[in-house]
């Protein structure tokens, strides 16, 4: 009885570690989706556009936005960078 629940616990850990994929993409990110942007809220807004994130395992889909613009600055968008066999995410900054 106690060997089986010890495969139970065992097994239980090893499907929760299963879903905890650490680290960074060894693939490239899937081509950008071509988004529909909505109405200018206001002058003084800029456009942030969508991009790939890698969450849990995989690339998932992040929908642009639009955000206040910052006076004087403008606003570099993100990629994804190829760093040896990995793939790194350089965020959007304002510059």
């Amino acid at each position: 009885m106690k060997k089986m629940a010890l495969w139970v616990l065992i097994g239980f850990v090893f499907v929760l570690l299963a879903g905890c994929v650490v680290g960074h993409p060894r693939i490239a990110p899937p081509p950008l989706k071509k988004e529909v942007r909505t109405a200018k809220p206001g002058t003084n807004y800029v456009w942030i556009p969508g991009h790939w994130k890698w969450s849990g395992g995989r690339y998932a889909w992040t929908t642009g936005h639009w955000t206040k613009a910052r006076p004087g600055k403008a606003w570099v968008k993100g990629h994804w960078k190829k760093k040896g066999p990995r793939y790194v995410w350089v965020p959007g900054h304002w510059k």
